[in-house]
């Protein structure tokens, strides 16, 4: 195990490296100028030149990716032209609020998922299985920011029962509590399709290992069918079902961008969208890094949880 997890962390030293590449060029060459756009109406052609060059934008791409580079090894991410201090205080700042939507919704997108790809499989070609089929088929056709607009009409104006809008109350909030209710809808908005595609995956999965022959031989031993299907077959699916998890982490990292654009949710997505209007491209970078980087870090550990349930792969 200890040699499996070593591997795993010195391949995440070129997958890293090549993050910083891609996300680098893809922003840099980006049409358009830079200058003119942070500046404005300021933007007079001595302003212009004077901000190419403070930001490095005059010299050669290579040099200016070497340069961001090496800035970025000594932790140094540049400063927001737009909001006047370190990219990195900003980039902090909306962190906290981005991975506690991300985890909450891949918490609900998990269990449900599991919980409701269990039943399916359990009661296949049944009502149940048809409903929750139905159900899912819905879940994944549904765009997350669209069921967002949904749940903010239904719970937000027309029953008014949940806060559609921020993380915290304006005045008096900020309690475990209120948070907690700022976070469901846009929770369940974004744990919606991934919920629904992992319903569909655990009932495949479980209904594959429903069929093999230790199940049946669990069963004629008299074991009680919940100790067969959480012992033994829910056991051995979710070896396959794991890395689907990993996944779907990422495409809620993803899909916080538009839920925290709907819900003005104050994380790293909605702190992308402004950046990318007012073209600053240090808090660009600095905010597709750190989520590049904490998927890389997702699937890590997906690949050390799934050589835990399965020793094979970790000897592989």
């Amino acid at each position: 195990m200890r040699s499996f997890i070593l591997r795993r962390l010195l391949l995440m030293v070129p997958v890293l490296f090549g993050v910083t590449v891609i996300v680098f060029l893809v922003i840099s060459l980006i049409p358009g100028d830079p200058a003119k756009a942070i500046l404005g109406t300021f933007a007079t052609p001595e302003n212009v030149a004077k901000l190419n060059r403070d930001l490095g934008l005059d010299r050669p791409l290579p040099v200016q990716y070497a340069i961001w580079l090496g800035n970025l090894m000594h932790g140094d991410f540049g400063r927001s032209y737009i909001l006047h201090r370190p990219v990195i205080d900003e980039v902090l700042d909306r962190l906290f609020p981005t991975l506690l939507l991300a985890g909450a919704a891949l918490i609900l997108s998990s269990v449900a998922g599991l919980l409701l790809g269990i039943v399916a499989a359990i009661k296949q070609n049944a009502w149940q299985d048809k409903l929750i089929t139905v159900a899912v088929l819905i879940g994944i056709s549904t765009p997350s920011f669209w069921l967002g607009i949904l749940l903010i009409f239904w719970f937000g104006v027309r029953f008014a029962v949940l806060p559609v809008g921020g993380m915290v109350e304006m005045f008096g909030g900020g309690g475990i509590v209120d948070i907690a209710r700022h976070l469901v809808l846009p929770s369940v908005a974004l744990a919606a399709v991934a919920g629904a595609v992992l319903v569909r995956l655990t009932r495949g999965s479980m209904l594959e290992v429903l069929r093999q022959d230790y199940v049946r031989t669990a069963r004629a031993t008299g074991l009680g069918e919940g100790s067969v299907i959480f012992k033994h077959a829910f056991r051995n699916a979710l070896v396959n079902i794991i890395p689907i998890i990993g996944l779907e982490a990422g495409f809620v990292l993803g899909g916080a961008v538009y839920i925290e654009t709907v819900f003005q949710w104050p994380g790293i997505g909605r702190m992308l969208v402004s950046a990318i209007s007012t073209r600053d491209i240090l808090l660009v970078q600095a905010g597709v890094l750190v989520v590049a980087t904490a998927y890389v870090v997702i699937n890590l550990l997906t690949d050390i949880a799934q050589s835990i349930l399965d020793p094979r792969i970790g000897r592989s």
